[in-house]
C-alpha cells in the first residue's frame, strides 16, 4: 500500500558529504513522523534522526552539527544531509514513516529498503 524509496547513498571519503532522500508513495492520507536509522557491521540498527510534520527534529549525539534533517510534505519526501562524514558512519541506512492511509484509519509505521552509505578514510 505505501513504498519508500531511498537514494543517494554511496562511496565517499572522509569529511566529504552526501545527501539521502526517501520518497513515500502509494495510498497516502497523512504521514506524522519520518525518520532516518543505520545499520553498521555487526552493530544494532540505530535512529540517527527524525522529524515531526511540523519540523521538530531530534539527532543521535553522535551526528548532532554534521547532520540535517528536512523534509517535504507536498512531496511526502525526507532528506538526510550528512556533511563531515566520518569512517564509523558507514551502514546502511533506512527510512520510515508514520503513515495513515485514510482520514478514520490508524498510522502505521513503513520502511525502506536501506541505502549503503560507506565512508573511506
Amino acid at each position: 500500500q505505501v513504498q519508500l524509496v531511498e537514494s543517494g547513498g554511496g562511496l565517499v571519503q572522509a569529511g566529504g558529504s552526501l545527501r539521502l532522500s526517501c520518497a513515500a508513495s502509494g495510498i497516502i492520507f497523512s504521514i506524522n513522523a519520518m525518520g532516518w536509522y543505520r545499520q553498521g557491521p555487526g552493530k544494532q540498527r540505530e535512529l540517527v534522526a527524525a522529524i515531526t510534520r511540523g519540523g521538530n527534529t531530534n539527532y543521535l549525539d553522535s551526528v548532532k552539527g554534521r547532520f540535517t534533517i528536512s523534509r517535504d510534505n507536498a512531496k511526502n519526501t525526507v532528506y538526510l544531509q550528512m556533511n563531515s562524514l566520518k569512517p564509523e558512519d558507514t551502514a546502511v541506512y533506512y527510512c520510515n514513516a508514520d503513515v495513515r492511509s485514510s482520514i478514520v484509519g490508524n498510522y502505521y509505521t513503513y520502511w525502506g529498503q536501506g541505502t549503503q552509505v560507506t565512508v573511506s578514510s
